[in-house]
């Protein structure tokens, strides 16, 4: 078993400091007004970074176990926020989008790559646990090849 740690230290009122270790730049998080001010990305945000690195990294180690070459990979990851039946702010869903640099044609295997990647993302798979998250992987050409939730 691994472990990940963060350090979080506040600056001012919903700002902080997040630490990930020696060597690694710090990141600031700050809540969106009226809460904070914006001058960082929110958890939220933090949220989808994380959900969209994750399935990104994982869909590009699947084609290079191939010895496929998909890059650059550009994902968009939106979260819908809003009040669950007891009236507080939640996440009710995410929807993540795989954009490949090269067309479907150009890449050996894709279709075992797809079937497979998710299945490996630790930070999706742990988060779908609680909230649905969508998943759409596209081509160069704008071909959808994966929409799976």
């Amino acid at each position: 078993m691994t472990t990940a740690t963060v350090s979080l230290r506040q600056q001012a009122d919903y700002r902080f400091e997040i630490h990930f270790g020696d060597g690694i730049p710090t990141l600031i998080a700050d809540e969106p007004a009226p809460l904070g001010k914006g001058e960082g990305p929110s958890p939220a945000q933090l949220l989808c970074a994380s959900v969209g690195n994750c399935l990104s990294d994982s869909l590009l180690f699947a084609l290079r176990k191939f010895k496929q070459t998909p890059e650059p990979l550009r994902c968009e990851v939106t979260a819908e926020v809003g009040r669950n039946p007891e009236g507080r702010l939640r996440i009710l869903g995410m929807h993540a989008t795989i954009t490949l640099g090269v067309a479907a044609g150009a890449l050996e295997h894709l279709d075992r790559a797809l079937a497979q990647f998710e299945e490996f993302c630790t930070v999706t798979q742990s988060v779908r646990q609680a909230v649905p998250v969508r998943v759409t992987v596209v081509d160069a050409d704008g071909q959808t090849l994966h929409d799976k939730t």
